[in-house]
């Protein structure tokens, strides 16, 4: 074998030998890797590793910080923003209801998230169904009942809090009675508050309250009636009056002398201290 070919074995074996030593432990040989270095360490060490890297070098993704993320959960209530009730659609308006503020006080609710009051159960007295000298019927507890129930209907509709208690008054009865007796054939005769003056000259018994009244009326009915009257709306559901300790009192007779049928009521009622 020549010498020149010798010499260059020589050189191609010492060039693999320096490729081995320094090429191979970056192409999958020994020799601890970034992870497997902090590992080996404390976890004090790894901690402080972690943090003083640079994200950039290292070719990291790095998230917003801690800090950020606070923030924006102070100001951004997404955990419970799912959880917070829907305020229930709010009614129409009528011309009664805007007139007693309905519309001021939904938009106040509706700035504050809320909507209007719940409607309850009523607690009714229950009424005698008295029946006068004359013959004219008296007030029943369907009367009371489905006036109580009118007259929450109304104020839960025009975002009023509802009343609890209805109770039968027997001295406003005995004002309609005197009223239903009047022998004139006028239904008008004898109508009206403290005062009026019935036909026969007998004079006047019994308690005021506010009247309504008419064939075909009901307890129902006559709420509606006051609702929708300025001056009895302002006597009988006071729109921003507190109703904590309330009672709304209630008669009605059916029928009248001479000869009214029992579908011709007349009803009083008014707003009392329980």
């Amino acid at each position: 074998m020549g010498v020149g070919i010798v010499r260059r074995l020589a050189f191609l074996a010492t060039v693999v030998a320096t490729v081995l030593v320094f090429v191979l432990p970056f192409v999958g040989g020994g020799g601890p890797g970034l992870m497997s270095a902090a590992y080996s360490l404390s976890p004090d060490d790894a901690q402080v590793i972690s943090v003083r890297a640079d994200p950039v070098a290292a070719g990291v993704v790095v998230s917003a910080s801690p800090v950020t993320i606070t923030a924006a959960s102070l100001t951004h209530d997404y955990e419970h923003l799912a959880q917070k009730p829907v305020p229930k659609p709010l009614p129409p308006v009528s011309a009664s209801g805007a007139a007693s503020g309905t519309g001021e006080r939904q938009a106040a609710l509706e700035a504050a998230g809320q909507s209007c009051p719940n409607n309850i159960a009523t607690n009714s007295s229950g009424a005698p169904s008295t029946v006068s000298a004359g013959g004219v019927q008296g007030t029943t507890s369907d009367d009371l009942a489905s006036f109580g129930a009118q007259y929450n209907a109304i104020r839960v509709a025009n975002c009023l809090d509802p009343v609890s208690n209805f109770i039968y008054d027997a001295c406003m009865e005995q004002r309609l009675f005197w009223m239903a007796e009047d022998p004139s054939t006028d239904p008008n005769s004898a109508w009206g508050h403290i005062g009026s003056v019935r036909s026969d000259g007998v004079p006047s018994v019994g308690c005021d309250g506010n009247l309504a009244g008419g064939s075909g009326n009901s307890g129902s009915t006559v709420a509606q009636k006051w609702w929708d009257s300025t001056p009895h709306r302002a006597s009988l559901y006071r729109p921003g009056s507190g109703v904590g300790g309330v009672c709304i009192a209630f008669a009605m007779t059916h029928g009248g002398l001479p000869d009214e049928s029992y579908s011709f009521t007349r009803a009083a009622a008014k707003w009392v201290s329980c």
